[in-house]
């Protein structure tokens, strides 16, 4: 069970091995972190886990729980047993904690190297930042002679850039457009968007999105996918959007 909302450096392929190959009743992914009690936090005893404890006022552990979760059918045995939480739902942590009660194993892994809980912007655009740094440059796409590309930039198959200023580490998706626009470092364009006469940089703009005539840059910022931006007149004097899918704004001049 992997929460969407999760981004795991290094991935889960070695978790899941050691689950098939060990066989625990189950395996709960693990960090450290220096503010355990906004997290669920797991208490281990021997390299097992004893006690789990979903935000608690006073934490005993700085071990919070990672959303990826490997269960046996055990599980299943669980859920049934458990009743919904004050929130009125059946919470993981509950299930987990029943596999506890019950004497099966939970075995704790810790991660190795960085996780994010990416259910903020600003925790988005920091999970952006470290997938950017990653990459390797490869421009598959069309850039004509007005236009520079610097440091390390993914330009996909279909994409077009011109008279731009492309600065990396930035992924422009297939099918993008990019005219007489800046795009800064630490940037992704989704597939089919657009930015035209515009500047931007520190920002995720989904597919088929459309940013154009802004007269400020945008920056730090999120837009969902077939989101419109566009200048219109008495302009204000900075930007900074978290729009959803399907959204428009018309901004005054």
């Amino acid at each position: 069970m992997y929460l969407g909302d999760n981004l795991l450096n290094k991935g889960i392929n070695g978790f899941v091995d050691e689950f098939m190959r060990e066989a625990p009743a189950a395996q709960i992914l693990l960090t450290r972190v220096p503010d355990p009690q906004m997290f669920g936090v797991a208490e281990l005893s021997n390299g097992r886990v004893v006690r789990l404890v979903e935000k608690p006022k006073e934490p005993t552990s700085d071990l919070a729980l990672v959303g990826v979760y490997m269960f046996s059918p055990a599980v299943f045995d669980s859920v049934k047993r458990i009743r919904p939480s004050f929130r009125n739902e059946l919470e993981i942590t509950d299930a987990i904690q029943d596999l506890i009660d019950r004497g099966l194993e939970v075995r704790p892994h810790l991660v190795d190297g960085w996780w994010k809980d990416t259910g903020k912007l600003e925790d988005m655009l920091e999970a952006n930042r470290l997938i950017l740094d990653t990459i390797v440059r490869c421009v598959e796409g069309t850039v004509d002679g007005e236009s520079r590309v610097e440091g390390k930039v993914v330009i996909e198959a279909g994409a077009i850039v011109e008279r731009s200023v492309i600065r990396g580490p930035v992924v422009i998706g297939a099918d993008a457009k990019i005219v007489h626009a800046y795009v800064g470092p630490f940037t992704s364009i989704g597939r089919g968007a657009e930015i035209r006469d515009s500047e931007i940089e520190h920002s995720i703009v989904l597919e088929g999105s459309v940013i154009s005539d802004l007269a400020n840059r945008v920056e730090d910022s999120l837009i969902g996918r077939n989101v419109r931006i566009h200048r219109l007149p008495v302009k204000p004097s900075a930007y900074r959007f978290m729009l959803g899918d399907n959204s428009e704004v018309g901004i005054r001049w």
